[in-house]
């Protein structure tokens, strides 16, 4: 473990200065690295370790990690956790996160198939928006996660997360609907579970971001949508 962990460090800084259009770490191939995706995704959590890198170490309960399908198709990325995330460890377990598993299941898919995980491991103080230099200390994890589940396809739940990966400031509202692409994946930004709790009405405009993915990744589209 102590080899593989070494290889995820050293792997984690050159997929920072190199990106991921090739998402083997040096001197492994792709085929070999499909054989060790779980482990893999140990090793960088093991290298995120109780980290400290940013401020929010200070005020945090847990680190919020990710959860999932190791080799899942398609991977949604949050922005950061909330209050009951902080406290349970896990990514999308309060109101917001039951939504997000109406959503999955109206895909047809369950929690279970997909990968989840946020921009940002540890919860913001009273839940206030993600700091640049908070998305920064994070996004070599976020990078080592992408890396080793290799999604065919990342769905990202609101501004922040859109912005973080695309690296742009276009208004979620112009960014959602619209396909992009970070370091060589598809991504399709929609809006957050959050959000959709406050507005109901927008759920119609994010079940047809959901259909595109499914359209993308060839899964059947079940009648109706997420309630």
């Amino acid at each position: 473990m102590r080899e593989l962990v070494d290889e995820v460090r050293a792997w984690l800084a050159w997929a920072e200065e190199s990106g991921l259009q090739n998402l083997a770490p040096p001197g492994r191939q792709a085929q070999q690295v499909e054989t060790v995706k779980l482990p893999l995704l140990e090793a960088v959590r093991t290298e995120l370790g109780e980290c400290t890198r940013c401020k929010l170490h200070k005020t945090r309960t847990n680190i919020v990690f990710g959860v999932g399908n190791p080799e899942a198709r398609l991977m949604f990325v949050g922005e950061a956790p909330g209050e009951d995330e902080d406290l349970q460890g896990y990514p999308f377990v309060g109101k917001a996160g039951q939504l997000l598993t109406k959503m999955i299941e109206a895909m047809g898919l369950r929690r279970e198939d997909v990968y989840i995980c946020n921009t940002v491991k540890c919860r913001p103080p009273n839940n206030r928006n993600p700091e640049p230099e908070e998305l920064l200390a994070c996004e070599p994890f976020l990078k080592g996660q992408l890396g080793a589940v290799k999604p065919e396809a990342i769905v990202t739940l609101g501004k922040f997360a859109a912005q973080a990966l695309l690296r742009e400031q276009t208004p979620i509202t112009r960014l959602r609907g619209q396909w992009r692409e970070y370091q060589g994946i598809p991504v399709m930004p929609t809006f957050h579970p959050a959000y959709l709790l406050r507005s109901p009405a927008e759920k119609s405009k994010v079940w047809e971001d959901l259909k595109q993915v499914m359209k993308r990744l060839r899964l059947p589209i079940p009648k109706g949508g997420a309630s």
